[in-house]
């Protein structure tokens, strides 16, 4: 994609900011727009949230997080940016987002998790935003996500998800003895008992 591409979406994004009034806060409705595909740009989101332009660090915090406003996960699996003039394409390594922080109301069963993203979205965990885990295929370890909007996750670092073991507690899931966290009233599993115990 040329830099006049590029210029042209900086043109796009500023025209956003001024119909959203708010320019951090507000989130366009790209739910909404079905613009052109314009081709794929070299940006990447690597799995530590780090956004990058060309190979190089995009350092604007301001501009990353207007970028995240506009990022879309369509039905093909891919990811794009989108205005209501175009659509363009950009890689994403794992998920588009990061948790950072986590705060904690309550406990037990009226336990809620509230987690905030690199970019600033936060989210409270339950039943329209779940947590779940994966476990990478070689090394076994966990890798734990929460949903934050439409399709868009974010990877839960490793401090936040330290501070989640710490408030772990056992739950019976479909007959097997599961450890997981308690979120506005909901349970997520991690990992059976038994698998921690080494059985």
């Amino acid at each position: 994609m040329t830099s006049d591409k590029v210029a042209d979406l900086g043109e796009a994004i500023r025209g956003l900011e001024q119909v959203q009034g708010e320019k951090v806060r507000g989130l366009p409705p790209v739910h909404l727009w079905n613009p052109p595909f314009c081709g794929d740009l070299d940006m990447r989101i690597a799995r530590d949230g780090t956004w990058f332009y060309y190979g190089s660090p995009i350092k604007r915090e301001r501009m990353v997080r207007l970028f995240s406003t506009i990022l879309r996960h369509d039905d093909d699996g891919k990811f794009y940016l989108v205005t209501p003039v175009e659509k363009i394409g950009i890689k994403v390594d794992d998920a588009p987002f990061v948790a950072i922080d986590m705060d904690v109301e309550g406990t037990g069963e009226e336990q809620v998790l509230r987690f905030r993203t690199n970019v600033g979205d936060e989210t409270v965990a339950g039943s329209d935003h779940p947590i779940h885990m994966e476990f990478q295929s070689e090394t076994k370890e966990p890798a734990p996500y929460v949903h934050v909007r439409d399709r868009l996750e974010a990877l839960i670092n490793r401090a936040v998800y330290y501070r989640m073991v710490d408030l772990a507690v056992e739950h019976a899931v479909d007959g097997d003895n599961m450890f997981g966290v308690w979120s506005s009233g909901v349970f997520f599993p991690f990992t059976k008992v038994t698998e921690l115990n080494g059985e």
